[in-house]
């Protein structure tokens, strides 16, 4: 056994085995609970999900205490597949990746893991996921800085998925200060430094932008991307919403508009035509202040949903219930947060159902955990300290 396999399956039995639960709960009519990590040793604001191992079942992945963990299914098998230390990067990794996501970063048929801390890296998911040995870490970028959103898409539609990914400190520590960028995959992603970076809001997100949407928003073929900034103390020029136009050369700096600039706490917006007239609405929650709400195209007048929601840091635009229409859901970042979804009507009207309480959240996804056709949902609990996912009985 190599060393790196012996120091993993110690860390796996003195610490996961303390933090995996098996338990599930009802907690609501219809949503069952499953806790995969209970009491972590740090805050958890990323999960993803992807079969990593081609076994038919999901498995879930996180980075947190210093680890990257791959969790195997469908018992959610805990195994720390890789440890972050310095001298990776420029950047000193810190406990936790920020944000998250999963695609075939160099096109061999499986997903890879993509994750942000200080910098935007990708581990291999080699042909045996949970051998023991250490999965491959390589840099996407680590030059921008306060990458809080990591989205997928065939951004300038070569056929190839790119990578979508902010920047949002400020000049004094990175080149690329209150911008966002879409990173294009290099020739031969195994030996470059670097995947090619393209900065198409160049300066012109300020204010903490936070995370990311795409589709098209104009109707004119092209993906086009969405964003919000909280603002606040120490984020000035932020508390807003907008969405960016895709131009015909993607490479270039592309068009913004501003949907509101009165959003404190603006954190989240998703594209999706919420009441079935054939327009792009958007989604949007105020992750670091209070509400849900959409903008109902094409003239985006603001209508609120849940004015009221404490800190919906996460959120999720998919049709949960099978109806045909998309609906929505979020839970509060804080520890004694809520976690709800809202049905949609087809017409842009929303009901609240709670589905657990003292739930908090960074990062919630909308996924079949369970292959039986719906969307289940994947909630890193960041105070809670907990990754869960919720079983969608609605069948």
């Amino acid at each position: 056994m190599n060393a790196f396999a012996s120091q993993s399956r110690i860390f796996g039995t003195i610490a996961l085995g303390l933090l995996t639960c098996g338990t599930n709960s009802l907690s609501a009519e219809n949503w069952r609970k499953h806790t995969i990590v209970e009491n972590a040793p740090g805050r958890i604001n990323s999960a993803v999900a992807a079969d990593f191992d081609g076994d038919g079942h999901m498995d879930v992945m996180s980075v947190f205490g210093h680890q990257a963990v791959a969790f195997k299914g469908p018992d959610f098998t805990p195994h720390v597949v890789f440890k972050l230390r310095s001298g990776l990067s420029r950047n000193h990794p810190r406990a936790a990746c920020i944000h998250s996501c999963v695609m075939d970063a160099d096109g061999d048929g499986d997903m890879d893991f993509i994750g942000s801390n200080l910098t935007v890296f990708w581990l291999e998911t080699p042909d045996d996921p949970f051998s023991g040995e250490e999965w491959v870490y390589r840099t996407v970028d680590d030059e921008i800085l306060g990458t809080h959103c990591l989205i997928t898409g065939d951004v300038n539609q070569d056929g190839k998925i790119d990578l979508i990914a902010n920047s949002f400190r400020g000049d004094a520590a990175t080149s690329f200060p209150n911008s966002i960028t879409w990173l294009e995959t290099p020739e031969n992603p195994h030996t470059a430094k670097n995947w090619i970076r393209h900065v198409f809001a160049d300066r012109d997100a300020p204010g903490g932008n936070h995370y990311m949407g795409l589709g098209d928003v104009n109707g004119d073929g092209r993906p086009d991307i969405s964003c919000g900034a909280k603002g606040g103390k120490g984020f000035p020029g932020g508390e807003w919403f907008a969405w960016w136009e895709h131009p015909e050369d993607p490479n270039t700096v592309w068009k913004k508009h501003l949907l509101s600039d009165k959003q404190p706490g603006a954190s989240n917006i998703i594209p999706a035509d919420l009441n079935n007239d054939g327009t792009t609405d958007f989604l949007a929650s105020r992750g670091h202040g209070k509400g849900i709400l959409w903008f109902k195209g094409p003239k985006f007048n603001e209508i609120e949903i849940d004015p009221q929601f404490e800190g919906p840091h996460s959120l999720v635009a998919q049709d949960l219930d099978g109806d045909g229409h998309i609906d929505a859901a979020s839970c509060g970042r804080a520890e004694d947060g809520k976690l709800a979804w809202y049905r949609n009507d087809g017409h842009g009207n929303f009901s609240k159902e709670t589905i657990d309480e003292n739930q908090s959240s960074y990062d919630l996804r909308a996924i079949d955990m369970d292959g039986d056709g719906d969307s289940d949902l994947l909630n890193a609990g960041h105070e809670s300290k907990n990754i869960v996912w919720y079983e969608n009985l609605m069948k």
